[in-house]
């Protein structure tokens, strides 16, 4: 970053607004990278910190930026699959205080991706003070529509308690290690819940600490699983190769990006604290 042309006719604002962009067009600034601060980027372009400021506000209303409390602004991730979830969610246990809830058919991604931050705090390579894992899954002891039989879309208990085993498998071990970092004193508080409500999810949902939201949608189809040794064919919600949509919150609370977060959070807290019930062992 240069300063800015004084024989360019342009407005100071717009200047800077064009070489972000065409940087982030070119991706000498790639996706997720950290911009530097107003007062940095105004000494590099020679402008006042309120240009960059404004420049950045037109950058964020256009999609490319996004603006994080307290951490700077970075260039946007639009889009990104579920193996993208790993880097942000290992950047919330490098914070003080972890808080991840998730809802979906399952907690089996989410599993994974929190299993190397675990092991880190395990071996003393990660100290956040606290950690709290909330999983609301859809209760599958009853009918909820998906999955179901593929001949006539009709309600199979053995196909409901196959897709049971595999989702409290991951969970059950997500819960034992939170809970064991606990009782080993390696955080100071360390708490995983699990509830679950009847309705068959059509779509992923991850909040990181109240601040970001990962959100991706769920498809039916039909394929061949393995019921008490015999193939069924069933239809089933698909989601490990979803595309998760990321939103983060802004400094401007009435951002679209900021509403989505604020949503994704009352829904998840409303669901949770009425018809979702602990899950039975």
């Amino acid at each position: 970053m240069e300063p800015l042309n004084p024989d360019d006719p342009r407005p100071p604002f717009q200047q800077v607004v064009d070489v972000l962009r065409a940087s982030i067009a070119t991706n000498k600034l790639e996706p997720g990278d950290r911009l530097p601060s107003y007062a940095e980027m105004a000494e590099r372009f020679g402008v006042a910190p309120m240009t960059v400021q404004k420049a950045i506000g037109v950058l964020r209303d256009e999609g490319l930026i996004v603006t994080r409390q307290g951490r700077g602004s970075f260039v946007r991730q639009k889009t990104e699959r579920a193996v993208g979830l790993r880097p942000h969610v290992e950047q919330v246990f490098e914070q003080g205080d972890v808080s991840i809830d998730f809802a979906g058919f399952s907690g089996e991604t989410l599993y994974g991706v929190v299993s190397e931050p675990l092991d880190k705090i395990r071996a003393g390579k990660l100290r956040p003070s606290s950690v709290r894992v909330r999983v609301l899954i859809p209760d599958l002891t009853q009918p909820i529509g998906i999955p179901s039989l593929a001949v006539d879309g009709t309600d199979s208990p053995a196909v409901r308690a196959r897709a049971r085993r595999i989702a409290e498998r991951s969970i059950q071990g997500l819960v034992d290690t939170v809970h064991e970092l606990g009782a080993l004193g390696l955080v100071q508080s360390a708490t995983a819940e699990v509830r679950t409500f009847h309705a068959a999810p059509l779509f992923k949902l991850y909040i990181l600490n109240g601040s970001e939201v990962f959100f991706g949608f769920y498809t039916v189809v039909r394929h061949s699983v393995a019921v008490s040794g015999e193939p069924v064919e069933i239809f089933d919600a698909m989601g490990k190769d979803s595309v998760l949509f990321h939103y983060s919150t802004t400094e401007d609370a009435d951002s679209v990006e900021s509403q989505h977060v604020e949503q994704s959070q009352l829904w998840f807290d409303s669901v949770w604290d009425s018809v979702a019930k602990k899950l039975e062992g």
